[in-house]
């Protein structure tokens, strides 16, 4: 991926496009670069959206970089970034042909969001079909999508928008149950589920999975099961990965010092923070702040 000539990582409000469906944009690579650019935004830059990005590729294929982790997003898959994780994409985005699907948190019903956990961090990235069923009943649901927010004229304003509303929803369940293993199978049960919630809401504040356990009403063996089987690590894993992420995003895009850091996750102090980073990552918090910087030149 090129590098860019400085650091910041802008912050991206939502901004509705005139005539458009409050709450939703659907356009394609060349359409996402020309309202990029009318605002004063460079794409390849680092960005922060307040916003979800659905991204699927038609023809190529296009890099991108998600929390500081470099992906390659092939014909046929979808990219998931969620607001608040900080996105880049790759130069491929002026070559590559594809589909993004811009909305704000709000815009789903509540129902249709607690279903796809659209508050909750894509399981994997990029996310890809299994099957060529799953893969064009995508295809034409986007399609579908892209063709219903361009026409404008054949309904009333509030029915276009529950329209289109009612197709991103069907668009966004399929994605969010993409490859979920068939009913019985531990990914998918209540366990994990629920201590996936609980640690988005409360990493900050605890990383012990006894806490959660209790919080919960769960033994601490069965969360480490549940989450093991769905993921392939324990839940203490799980816990230090989601603290280890905030912890990069706020020692990249904030001046916080390590001590307010620490602080601001919880820990005990800076020498406490520090270990655990360095454990996790090999560098000390400043050194990791200091070469992710110089990586986004």
């Amino acid at each position: 991926m090129s590098k860019n000539r400085h650091t910041e990582i802008t912050e991206v409000p939502f901004r509705a496009s005139i005539g458009a469906p409050h709450g939703v944009e659907v356009m394609d690579f060349a359409g996402l670069l020309a309202r990029a650019r009318s605002h004063g935004i460079d794409p390849c830059n680092p960005l922060r959206p307040a916003f979800h990005h659905l991204v699927t590729v038609r023809c190529g294929a296009l890099r991108y970089s998600l929390d500081f982790t470099e992906h390659t997003l092939p014909a046929g898959a979808w990219l998931w970034a969620r607001p608040g994780q900080i996105l880049q994409y790759g130069p491929e985005l002026t070559e590559a042909h594809g589909t993004v699907v811009l909305f704000q948190p709000g815009f789903l019903s509540t129902p249709t969001a607690e279903a796809t956990r659209t508050d909750q961090l894509a399981a994997g990235q990029p996310l890809i079909p299994r099957s060529e069923y799953k893969r064009q009943a995508l295809r034409l649901m986007v399609d579908l999508l892209e063709s219903e927010h361009q026409r404008r004229d054949d309904l009333p304003p509030d029915v276009h928008i529950e329209v289109v509303r009612h197709l991103l929803a069907v668009l966004v369940l399929r994605l969010a149950h993409l490859n979920d293993p068939l009913p019985g199978d531990a990914r998918g049960n209540e366990a994990y589920q629920r201590l996936q919630q609980a640690v988005e809401r409360d990493f900050a504040r605890t990383h012990r999975v006894e806490d959660y356990a209790k919080q919960l009403g769960y033994s601490v063996r069965t969360l480490t099961r549940a989450t093991r089987a769905a993921t392939g690590s324990g839940a203490k894993q799980m816990i230090d990965d989601r603290v280890l992420l905030e912890a990069k995003r706020l020692l990249v895009h904030t001046e916080l010092s390590s001590t307010a850091v620490a602080e601001r996750l919880g820990f005990p102090g800076p020498t406490v923070f520090t270990r655990f980073f360095r454990q996790r990552t090999g560098d000390t918090p400043t050194a990791f702040r200091s070469r992710a910087r110089g990586n986004l030149r």
